[in-house]
């Protein structure tokens, strides 16, 4: 069928799917629609069926001898040039992106999409710079040696759609493995963008496809398929299990970064402004990452003190049109996204939990949620031990050290952590005792690329980030020679 466009706000964006080199339309669409104005409807995209990811694995089968074979410094050639393509257009990429999913315009231009151009980039250097682990051992030579394993699936979230996918699919493509990107249904629109690009970079017809749709069908079709060598994905671990049960079936390597409940402890001994300015800005993006701080556990001695400064910061925030420079809260994705983080709410105020701000949406008919903060009756209560993934927060209070980890690792989660404290000794006992796959410490959402990403207990399984990614998506081989028999 004919590939489709759609206008918006000028900026062209194809609405079909890429597979194979070109882009492909489907008969079923389904719409996307803006947060920030939910009767501005943006788009009609195409819908894929099981048929559709036939194709794009069929694609990424065929293309995998040829991509594969491409040699590192080729390989690298094209995700510079990728990465030099998303910096050229980051501002129509941002504008898409923030029309589709409500983040804030000004992040998005500034940090986001040129964070998204760094993960090709970056993976490009890394593959270059790589060298193969080798030793000497009872007198053989021994060289480890990663083999592209064959075609991945990708599935990523709605929330900040184009960098998150790109950290995902670099890797994949870094490492010789052909891709296949399913974006979340609720934000297709910016990662749409990317298959405009594909050709231009110069990879091979069917190295990098994209298809549109819901997880139903199409997620479940791909990742069922017995030709898919590598399983990526971010998102709910209830769809993860799914995921990983049709893994498990073909016995395909599968990592899931998940949901997050990550602690943010405030000790006596902290810069206390600095901690709690850094807890009110845990309601940016509407309180829409996983990484977010979102337990707030702070010392007794300090915690009269510490709320004082944290409304007054939380008192600064601006809901508004994400396009507006002055906006620091956007609304929420999609109308039912903000009813079930006021149910949590709701449930919360009804198991006798504290509402002590916020706790209601801000403009009936709309998707802004006011930002909240919670005193759980207990750490118990269902709003401490679920992920909310929005702009609620619990806040609690303990007397030692021991109380403070104890709490921070009381959840099933383990993404993330942060710690306020001026001892370099706390810092080092209490960063190493948290349960999470990434601890702060004074500081948050900064990040190295090289190092590990993931998250522990049902915050998900495996890691991204360096080498670690290259290791997911090769298959491992052992070369041993007997030394002195070659030369």
């Amino acid at each position: 069928m004919a590939h489709e466009y759609v206008e918006i706000e000028g900026i062209s964006v194809p609405t079909g799917h890429f597979i194979g080199g070109e882009h492909v339309s489907s008969v079923e669409t389904f719409e996307t629609r803006s947060p920030m104005q939910w009767d501005w409807k943006l788009a009609d995209i195409a819908r894929g069926t099981k048929e559709t990811a036939n194709q794009a694995v069929t694609a990424a089968v065929d293309a995998f001898p040829v991509w594969s074979r491409y040699t590192v410094q080729d390989r690298a050639t094209c995700l510079q040039h990728l990465a030099d393509l998303i910096d050229e257009n980051k501002d129509d990429i941002a504008t898409v992106e923030c029309l589709d999913m409500a983040m804030l315009l000004e992040s998005l231009k500034l940090r986001l999409i040129p964070r998204a151009a760094l993960n090709f980039r970056n993976y490009a250097n890394i593959i270059i710079d790589a060298e193969e682990r080798a030793w000497s051992s009872k007198g053989t030579l021994n060289r480890i040696i990663r083999m592209p394993a064959g075609p991945a699936v990708i599935i990523t979230p709605w929330n900040a759609p184009f960098m998150l996918s790109t950290w995902k699919v670099a890797p994949a493509l870094a490492s010789g493995n052909t891709v296949i990107l399913k974006p979340a249904e609720w934000s297709p629109l910016s990662t749409a963008k990317l298959t405009e690009f594909i050709n231009e970079a110069g990879f091979p017809s069917g190295a990098f496809n994209i298809v549109q749709g819901f997880g139903s069908d199409l997620g479940a079709a791909l990742v069922s398929d017995p030709r898919v060598k590598r399983v990526s994905f971010t998102g709910s671990p209830e769809t993860a299990r799914k995921i990983g049960h049709a893994a498990a079936e073909n016995i395909v390597p599968f990592t899931a970064e998940l949901g997050g409940k990550g602690p943010l402890i405030v000790f006596e001994d902290c810069d206390l402004d600095a901690a709690a300015k850094k807890a009110a800005g845990q309601f940016d993006d509407s309180g829409q990452v996983c990484l977010a701080g979102t337990r707030l556990l702070v010392q007794t001695g300090v915690m009269g003190d510490f709320l004082k400064l944290f409304h007054a910061y939380t008192d600064q925030h601006v809901m508004g049109d994400s396009r507006d420079a002055a906006t620091t809260m956007a609304a929420l994705i999609h109308p039912l996204h903000i009813e079930k983080v006021a149910a949590f709410v709701e449930r919360a105020r009804a198991n006798g939990d504290k509402i002590i701000r916020g706790g209601k949406v801000h403009k009936e008919g709309r998707l802004w949620y006011e930002p909240t903060l919670i005193q759980p009756k207990s750490n118990n209560s269902e709003i401490v031990q679920n992920e909310i993934f929005g702009p609620v927060l619990t806040i609690q209070d303990f007397e030692t050290e021991e109380e403070a980890i104890a709490l921070a690792n009381s959840t099933k989660y383990g993404l993330s952590g942060i710690i306020y404290t001026s001892s370099a000794e706390r810092a080092e006992r209490v960063g190493r005792a948290v349960r999470s796959g990434i601890v702060w410490i004074n500081c948050f959402l900064i990040r190295d690329l090289s190092a590990p990403f993931g998250g522990i207990g049902e915050s998900g399984i495996g890691r991204e980030g360096g080498d670690y990614a290259l290791d997911f998506h090769a298959d491992l081989k052992t070369l041993q020679i007997y030394e002195g028999s070659v030369t």
